[in-house]
């Protein structure tokens, strides 16, 4: 990769973005599966480490760490399904990995002949992946994240395998289309974007514990005919519980007025993408991103305003399992300060 930020100097960089090592299987007759997925470019590898029961056709259940689907829809597929060498500001901003431990409801039903829903819903700890910490004296902070997505799918579903991609791989033979919903409400947050404890605290007077709720909504839409393949998301990130809450134990130091968002990611984000593939593996690919804090006064805010754009090309050889992509990307700050990307991803899966 190459980065350059205006007035400094360009770096770069050779490495592993992600070293996956994917366990999974299926009792088929106790209707029971399981996955653990690790990544040894990360310090702490363990990604997902999952039970699930499916007591119908239609419902999971499943408890464990696994990547949650009250995200945005980009946020809901695996890092080496990505339509481009790396997921978009939106996803970077408002989640990390998008790991949660707890228990999750999955369910898909048809109506008529064609109309698909797809609910569901999730109770998780709200401190991310490892949420226990590294020992027993490293608990979780805050109270529990409770979500949940609504996915619509008027002309039915994708082809099968081909809902786990944005890019239309699967070239689909008819016009498809899902409109998505998700919201999540993190009860005592002490993490930027609720997936992990601990990174700050808040004092009420007596000096206990007064952290912030934060809640995050996302709007969705993807559809996807003959190749081409279209993404539109929006976000909304806020925070609710700051009366009287203190930065200091001693009770000293009040919050300021929109010194919260030097702690939370709060604002609005909105990210599109557009795309080819051919019938032969090349896809052509082009994104649109943006961000508004809530509070744009405040430029120590975690979320900045920006605008940015992508152009990626990936060429695909037996289907994902081997790709190559490369991906420019310039990125504008209200700041005054632009950063140009460019990046050259191979990709191999055995």
């Amino acid at each position: 990769s190459y980065s350059k930020i205006s007035g400094t100097d360009a770096e770069n960089t050779f490495n592993a973005r992600n070293a996956f090592l994917i366990i999974s299987g299926k009792a088929v007759n106790e209707k029971v599966s399981f996955l653990v997925q690790t990544d040894y470019s990360q310090s702490q590898p363990l990604l997902d480490a999952w039970l699930a029961y499916h007591p119908t056709e239609n419902i999971t259940i499943t408890f464990g760490q696994k990547q949650t689907f009250v995200n945005n829809r980009e946020m809901t597929y695996r890092e080496d399904r990505l339509q481009f060498t790396d997921r978009s500001l939106l996803s970077q901003t408002l989640s990390n990995t998008g790991r949660e431990f707890g228990v999750f409801v999955e369910s898909k039903f048809t109506v008529g002949n064609k109309f698909g829903i797809a609910p569901m819903i999730a109770a998780t700890s709200g401190d991310g992946r490892n949420s226990f910490g590294s020992d027993s004296r490293d608990s979780d902070i805050g109270g529990l994240k409770i979500g949940g997505r609504l996915d619509i799918y008027p002309l039915g579903y994708f082809t099968e395998g081909n809902d786990l991609f944005s890019a239309d791989l699967a070239h689909e033979e008819e016009l498809k289309f899902v409109i998505g919903a998700a919201v999540s409400k993190n009860t005592g947050a002490s993490n930027a974007t609720g997936e992990g404890h601990g990174d700050f605290l808040f004092y009420n007077a007596n000096g206990g514990d007064n952290l912030p709720d934060y809640s995050q909504a996302y709007i969705d839409v993807l559809m996807k005919y003959n190749g081409f393949s279209f993404l539109a998301e929006y976000a909304n990130a806020s925070a609710e519980g700051l009366d009287l809450v203190y930065t200091d134990v001693g009770a000293t130091q009040i919050l300021a007025p929109q010194q919260i968002s030097e702690f939370l990611v709060l604002g609005d984000s909105y990210n599109m993408q557009a795309g080819y593939v051919t019938t032969g593996g090349f896809g052509f690919d082009l994104r649109y991103e943006s961000a508004t804090p809530e509070f744009e006064s405040n430029l120590n805010s975690l979320l900045t305003d920006y605008n940015a754009f992508t152009l990626g090309i990936t060429k695909y050889f037996d289907n994902n399992n081997l790709k190559m992509q490369t991906a420019v990307s310039s990125i504008d700050f209200t700041n005054g300060s632009n950063q140009t990307v460019l990046e050259f991803l191979v990709q191999v899966v055995f």
